[in-house]
């Protein structure tokens, strides 16, 4: 099948930049991939979504040539990188979860280091070294040892790292894991603009609102395996029907929750979190005989809110995990969140 233009000339679809099929990985008893399929256009900003150990950097790293995999097949621009994990190093950048710079060298010098690794002649790579820590705001940085930078100067600095060689793909890993909220507005503003430039991006990420503000496409990887692939709006379009309202109620329990739900019957009443209920149904949902309903049961409600659809509700519908899972973990890797 063709697409068709608004001219009505037919035009041959694009092929996938990263082609994907059966990828599996196991660690001992420990299954990382189960199999997964999925493709990625070519200047598309795809995401991978899921809690910590869902399998995210096991993708990366077979993607990038840095493990093995079980069984599957990888083509990326079209060269088989199955059997060659490196065939399309050249077109590709990478930015680990943890940054694999050198401490002991200065900013300048691993970027020039970097280079040298990809081929650049001496001259290119330090006017590209130079010119990436100016764009990063790090030229004063780049004089210092990396060892000495703050959390967030060596993500930009890994990011930079990652960039050097102009890469088509750029892979990143957590980009915004553990750095503090300035940074990571800045960084994902960068993401935003290699976008906008036409890099293929593959970003994972636990944080739901940053995949949801970044991503065209979002796979939800769990347990190695992924439930639910598609576009930002398709994911969210199954909600635009539904009607929700957050009641805060102290002492909210399960209890009360079933009790609600029996009085009102026709919506789903849960324990959204504390002193907190969550209600959804097909139609508007009334205000009035909620709280009526409450104060005769000696309960006061302190917020009501009508919240819009995002793709946390998508998330927890699909996989049946809460985000104060992931919210936890995101407070683990960051020694107190964003």
């Amino acid at each position: 099948m063709t697409a068709i233009t608004d001219s009505n000339q037919p035009v041959t679809p694009k092929a996938p930049i990263i082609l994907v099929e059966g990828l599996a990985k196991s660690f001992g008893k420990v299954t990382a991939l189960n199999g997964i399929s999925f493709q990625v256009q070519p200047g598309e900003l795809f995401g991978f979504l899921g809690p910590n150990g869902a399998g995210k950097t096991t993708a990366i790293n077979i993607l990038t040539g840095l493990a093995r995999a079980d069984a599957g097949t990888i083509r990326i621009d079209g060269q088989d990188c199955t059997r060659n994990p490196k065939a399309a190093q050249h077109l590709i950048g990478i930015v680990p979860d943890e940054s694999n710079l050198y401490a002991e060298l200065t900013g300048f010098d691993n970027l020039c280091f970097c280079a040298a690794l990809y081929g650049m002649p001496k001259a290119e790579r330090v006017d590209r070294a130079h010119e990436l820590l100016k764009f990063f705001g790090l030229t004063e940085a780049g004089r210092r040892k990396f060892g000495g930078y703050s959390k967030g100067m060596k993500r930009k600095l890994t990011i930079a790292a990652g960039l050097i060689h102009r890469p088509r793909i750029l892979f990143l890993d957590e980009p915004t894991t553990g750095i503090d909220v300035a940074s990571a507005r800045q960084i994902r503003q960068l993401i935003q603009d290699l976008h906008g430039s036409g890099t293929t991006i593959f970003l994972t990420t636990h944080y739901i609102e940053e995949a949801e503000r970044l991503c065209d496409r979002i796979a939800f990887i769990v347990d190695g395996q992924i439930v639910l692939e598609d576009s930002v709006p398709h994911l969210l379009q199954p909600l635009q029907n539904k009607h929700v309202l957050l009641l805060y109620v102290l002492g909210a329990d399960q209890q009360l929750a079933s009790q609600m739900a029996e009085a009102f019957p026709g919506g789903q009443v849960e324990v959204a979190a504390k002193d907190q209920l969550r209600l959804e149904a097909e139609t508007p949902i009334p205000l009035a005989p909620l709280v009526n309903f409450l104060a005769g049961r000696g309960r006061e409600v302190t917020e009501a809110r009508r919240p819009s659809h995002t793709l946390e509700d998508v998330f927890v519908r699909v996989t049946g995990l809460q985000v104060d899972m992931l919210k936890k973990e995101k407070e683990k890797s960051t020694g107190g969140g964003q």
